[in-house]
């Protein structure tokens, strides 16, 4: 932290960085250590992130159904809820456009 930085500057900034309160992930049950496309039969466990650790939401049956759970998409295709994801990150500096 800069000494001529306000709290509240200070504060907003790492709050940014901050990992999202109910954000979702999914583990593969069995399998943690694997990527997540092998075993796609494998059940896969959904949790949310509460802002200081991962609760169980919901078992999912397999990859396909881990997905569509994670990004909002019903059966037929159609997706149900806006994601709430934070934007993606720019290329950087060292990359030219």
């Amino acid at each position: 932290m800069d000494e001529d930085e306000p709290l509240g500057q200070w504060a907003a900034r790492r709050d940014a960085r901050r990992r999202p309160v109910g954000e979702l992930k999914a583990a593969t049950i069995g399998h943690e250590t694997a990527p997540a496309h092998l075993y796609q039969d494998a059940p896969r466990l959904i949790s949310c992130w509460d802002g200081y650790q991962w609760v169980p939401e919901t078992i999912a049956p397999n990859y396909a159904a881990a997905q569509r759970f994670l990004h909002g998409i019903g059966g037929d295709g159609v997706i149900l809820m806006s994601s709430a994801r934070p934007p993606k990150k720019s290329a950087g500096k060292h990359r030219k456009p």
